[in-house]
């Protein structure tokens, strides 16, 4: 081949990985888009579930938990699409910094406007007597959550990027932890409680009914202390990562028949499970800080 011929081939080749590489960039950004039409049909399944949770009759109370479980059911999805569009984009290097700011604004709507929305007609909504100061309190502890979501999103991708002038005085980063809760184990906790009794809180009775939407209220703002808490959560970035990783393969495989078959108990326990490893990781690593200090002390003394 001469060389007149060869120049005029391996221009067509280039183009074609030029392609490529873009259509990579845009898979996690398939992701994004997913997670954020479920937390809208969240959004709209709850609302949709609240005038048949209006009503108050039986046969309208069972119609509106079918509604809720979907909206939970959906979050729950947006769970998954979250962890593959972060792990998509770093194994093809494909991260860019529109989509870190989609990825932040979709974890809003879905793990932070849709839990709320969801808590609310599903729990407080309508057993709490309208205008009173318990139903003025819910309305208050929703928004905080959200606003609390927003702060702990915020902060993360603050903490990511580091920039000089916001380093001083924060917290060192570590990609085999988050720092907080994160929005979507938040949101992932509430979608779960209602995914295993979907029936709105209602249906239990005037006296139970306030007390189990108390109880909401009260993980509500809890969730929301966690979210912007300085303790730290298992990121489980790393998990796969290494090249053996048959064993992650048969586990993940083995835990997704587990939630296909039981998934009212096992998407429950997990999220409790992942929530209660960081705080007894705080709770064991302050007695052993104090331990370490005292021997410490101890030694110190020692001629």
């Amino acid at each position: 081949m001469t060389p007149a011929a060869r120049t005029q081939v391996e221009p067509e080749k280039n183009p074609e990985r030029r392609g490529l590489r873009k259509g990579l960039y845009l898979i996690p950004s398939v992701f994004t888009a997913a997670n954020i039409a479920m937390g809208f049909y969240a959004v709209m399944a709850a609302v949709r579930g609240f005038q048949f949770v209006g009503t108050g009759t039986e046969g309208d109370l069972a119609r509106a938990a079918v509604y809720l479980d979907n909206a939970a059911r959906a979050i729950g999805w947006a769970v998954l699409f979250d962890m593959l569009d972060g792990r998509l984009a770093r194994m093809t290097k494909t991260t860019t910094e529109i989509g870190v700011q989609l990825d932040s604004i979709a974890d809003v709507v879905t793990f932070g406007l849709a839990p709320a929305v969801l808590a609310y007609v599903w729990g407080y909504g309508a057993t709490l007597e309208e205008g009173s100061g318990l139903h003025s309190l819910a309305w208050f502890l929703s928004f905080m959550y959200l606003m609390c979501g927003a702060f702990r999103l915020a902060r993360f991708n603050v903490q990511a990027s580091r920039p000089r002038i916001l380093a001083e005085g924060t917290i060192k980063v570590d990609k085999k932890s988050f720092v907080g809760l994160p929005i979507p184990v938040a949101g992932g906790l509430i979608a779960a409680i209602i995914h295993f009794a979907p029936l709105p809180l209602v249906e239990y009775g005037p006296e139970r009914a306030q007390i189990y939407s108390v109880l909401l209220m009260a993980l509500v703002g809890f969730l929301s202390l966690l979210m912007v808490s300085t303790l730290r959560f298992s990121s489980f970035k790393t998990v796969g990562t290494r090249s053996r990783s048959m064993r992650t393969i048969i586990l993940a495989v083995a835990l997704g028949m587990l939630i296909f078959l039981y998934s009212r108990y096992v998407l429950l326990a997990l999220v409790v499970g992942y929530i209660l490893n960081g705080l007894l990781s705080r709770f064991f690593g302050m007695f052993r800080r104090r331990s370490e200090l005292g021997e410490a002390n101890i030694q110190a003394k020692l001629p």
